[in-house]
């Protein structure tokens, strides 16, 4: 079977099982992707991606949520089926759709066989009856600790499938910042499929839409703005404690704030954060739909420092304070190391995190922002010209 179509046609697959990260990577690198004659379908489980603006000539599957209860099992998220009955409704979706709309290109985002190997059966029929069409792995920078991921990659077959199903794998990082092919024990016949595509940037919003976002949230032009966004907020709610703690024991403080819960904060954890800033007259967002603008506006973002966050924050050239997790993977801990060495950023270890330390950093990153700024000034973010250059090349 061969692949028929006038326009590029395009499969991503994101399984998006809890928080924003995913499907934000994947949205963005869609809206780089589109154009006149490329149609984009994502396939994806995240319960918000129809909260997000599709650009043309891309749309998406929705295929039914699963909620992961820990590494290993997961629950359906909606719907009252158990977990093999939605496992297997999503294989089924999945395999029709990439069947139906005979893609020249699928990729995958972060899990090569997908959630608990549903994407093999496609892989594998793309491979037989599609041989042409090009198959692509994304991998994210980091994805955790060097000896998990080998350990986690020899148990599950990864390597084998890496080696077999995939035309080419794309580090969304840069190799001298941190280097999978080392750090995993990559084998040469897989490594040399690598590309290093480097960080995907994000759209750079003026600094007049920065003024005009500052206005619509009452923030003037003297005052100096924290916001501080836990991603998705499944497990955010520490660093929103531990912010709002702290400014319960200054009293007053001289910048202003704004709290952005995300839209998986449990809803008992997000109302006492809205009672709490009420009494301190904070600003606080369940979700927000312009990140980039919020981050251009602000002169201080503190976040957990996941990959899409951190690089809408180096796009935006926002100075940040980190509060990575450290389970259940250290991806974020090792990715605020790598990029505090680099004088990109400040952190604070998850198990370190107190009101009066986090006061120490904020202060002491408003007043002397001025390496950080530097440092991300010479940051190339080049993600999105390699793409396009791989897929320009497939074309011909």
């Amino acid at each position: 079977m061969t692949v028929k179509s006038k326009t590029y046609n395009i499969v991503m697959y994101s399984h998006d099982t809890y928080g924003l990260g995913h499907i934000r990577r994947t949205m963005a690198i869609a809206a780089q992707l589109q154009n006149p004659n490329t149609n984009i379908l994502i396939l994806t489980g995240s319960p918000i991606a129809g909260r997000f603006s599709f650009p043309p000539q891309v749309d998406f599957v929705r295929i039914p949520g699963m909620i992961k209860k820990t590494n290993e099992e997961y629950l359906s998220m909606s719907i009252k089926i158990n977990a093999g009955h939605a496992l297997d409704i999503r294989k089924k979706i999945i395999i029709a759709t990439v069947k139906a709309f005979q893609p020249h290109l699928f990729i995958v985002d972060k899990e090569p066989l997908g959630l608990k190997n549903e994407i093999l059966p496609t892989l594998k029929w793309l491979r037989k009856c599609c041989p042409r069409t090009r198959t692509v792995l994304g991998l994210r920078d980091i994805m955790d600790d060097a000896e998990t991921v080998k350990d986690n990659w020899a148990k599950k077959g990864i390597y084998q499938a890496l080696d077999k199903y995939y035309s080419e794998i794309w580090s969304y990082g840069i190799q001298e910042f941190y280097d999978p092919i080392k750090e995993y024990d990559i084998p040469e016949s897989v490594s040399r499929k690598i590309r290093f595509t480097g960080y995907i940037p994000r759209e750079i919003k003026s600094k007049k839409e920065a003024i005009q976002e500052r206005r619509r949230n009452k923030i003037s032009k003297e005052d100096k703005l924290v916001v501080v966004t836990a991603g998705g907020g499944g497990d955010g709610y520490p660093i929103m404690d531990a912010y709002l703690s702290m400014l319960e024991l200054q009293g007053s403080v001289p910048y202003k704030s704004i709290l952005i819960t995300g839209p998986f904060m449990p809803k008992y954890q997000r109302q006492e954060i809205f009672r709490r800033s009420r009494k301190l007259k904070v600003k606080v967002f369940h979700f927000y739909r312009q990140m980039e603008k919020i981050m251009a506006a602000a002169d201080l973002v503190i976040s957990m420092g996941g990959y899409n966050t951190l690089c809408e924050l180096m796009s935006q050239n926002t100075v940040s304070l980190l509060i990575p997790r450290d389970t259940p993977r250290l991806e974020q801990t090792l990715r605020a190391e790598c990029f505090h060495k680099r004088d990109l950023l400040d952190y604070i270890p998850w198990k370190m995190i107190s009101p009066e330390l986090l006061n120490q950093k904020v202060n002491h990153l408003l007043h002397h922002p001025e390496a950080y700024l530097d440092a991300m000034s010479k940051l190339n973010m080049t993600g999105f010209k390699v793409m396009a250059k791989r897929i320009q090349g497939f074309r011909k």
